[in-house]
């Protein structure tokens, strides 16, 4: 059975970034701690893609650790904003071409400035979804910045 190719996956096909891929069934969309153990990886090591809108009205992309939550304070420092909210579940397809849990920085209808939690550099690969429920792609950072400008920064709340 030959394996489905997502957006994401044929984008980096494209650019000939090299990633694996990781499929875990579509079921409902589950939590990043989920989905890191569905993997049989460090929930540190799987990060999810966060949505934001600032007051000035610009958004942001923030990815983080599945099993950490984001700082809107860090996080509206990180982008030089006084504040920023997540954006609504119903917003997101719209604005982002993806739906809640299969949320991905890579090929998003249009860029946002795109911050990765620092931690990222603890991890020679770390994964990342694959712009569809039930699929992930693993890769290095440095191949992840070939495709996608991001900063990175401490995001997220301590614990």
């Amino acid at each position: 059975m030959k394996e489905e190719k997502t957006n994401v996956m044929r984008l980096l096909d494209r650019k000939k970034i090299p990633y694996k891929s990781h499929v875990y069934g579509d079921g409902e969309a589950l939590s990043g701690t989920d989905v890191a153990h569905l993997l049989g990886q460090n929930p540190s090591r799987v990060f999810k893609t966060l949505v934001t809108e600032a007051g000035s009205g610009q958004h942001y992309v923030f990815v983080i650790p599945a099993a950490r939550e984001l700082d809107l304070k860090k996080a509206a420092r990180a982008v030089g904003e006084k504040s920023v909210s997540m954006v609504k579940s119903k917003d997101l397809l719209p604005l982002t071409g993806y739906v809640h849990g299969g949320c991905s920085p890579v090929g998003m209808k249009k860029y946002f400035r795109t911050v990765i939690d620092e931690s990222v550099g603890e991890w020679d690969t770390f994964f990342i979804s694959g712009g569809k429920i039930g699929y992930q792609v693993e890769m290095t950072p440095r191949d992840l910045a070939g495709i996608i400008p991001y900063a990175t920064a401490d995001l997220t709340v301590e614990s």
